[in-house]
């Protein structure tokens, strides 16, 4: 009886933290967006992320932190100026809406990354990618995790350094600067790389 009440609520908290925009109106708002994303969120370039299927929350928790400079990007920062905050809902559901599309990256099972990302390095405390980001990492709505999968690995590879660093850190509980700041630069590039493969 506790597991069904324990289910029922974990599905209430994740109807509400996905609810929230309407991708037919956010398809006329995307327009700023398009130019480095694409119109349906597939960046042709590396340098900057696929939004399609992007988990909704969380895109709408990386406008809003561009938009109060808990996220710094310089070029990111300057086109949010001009997005009003009740636009930020549906421009999410949109780009949450679409297709991811992988292009030329073919998974066969033999990526070094893949242990890393689905076991994590026990004796160095790094946690698997997996526990978060989920198996095929297709993301966490309830607790606004990232879709990985498909992702370009070299806005992965820098997303990771940069939490490294510290250049990043709108990541609640630090959690990302604290798994990152175990990986070295070949641990990074072989999650970067298995992480493009999957889908």
């Amino acid at each position: 009886m506790r597991f069904i009440i324990l289910s029922l609520l974990l599905l209430v908290i994740s109807d509400i933290a996905v609810a929230g925009g309407d991708p037919v109106a956010g398809k006329d708002k995307v327009i700023l967006c398009i130019g480095c994303h694409g119109i349906d969120g597939n960046s042709s370039s590396s340098l900057f992320p696929k939004l399609a299927g992007q988990v909704e929350s969380y895109l709408a928790k990386q406008i809003n932190d561009f938009k109060t400079g808990a996220r710094n990007e310089e070029h990111m920062t300057s086109m949010v100026e001009t997005i009003d905050v009740s636009d930020i809902p549906d421009i999410a559901a949109y780009f949450s809406s679409q297709k991811r599309k992988r292009v030329g990256v073919v998974n066969n099972g033999t990526y070094p990354g893949k242990r890393l990302y689905h076991t994590g390095i026990k004796n160095r405390g790094v946690a698997a990618c997996a526990s978060c980001h989920g198996i095929t990492a297709l993301g966490n709505p309830t607790v606004k995790y990232p879709a990985l999968a498909g992702q370009h690995r070299e806005y992965i590879n820098k997303a990771l350094k940069d939490f490294r660093s510290g250049e990043r850190s709108n990541d609640p509980q630090s959690l990302m600067r604290n798994i990152a700041a175990k990986l070295s630069d070949r641990g990074i590039e072989m999650l970067s790389h298995y992480i493009e493969t999957l889908h």
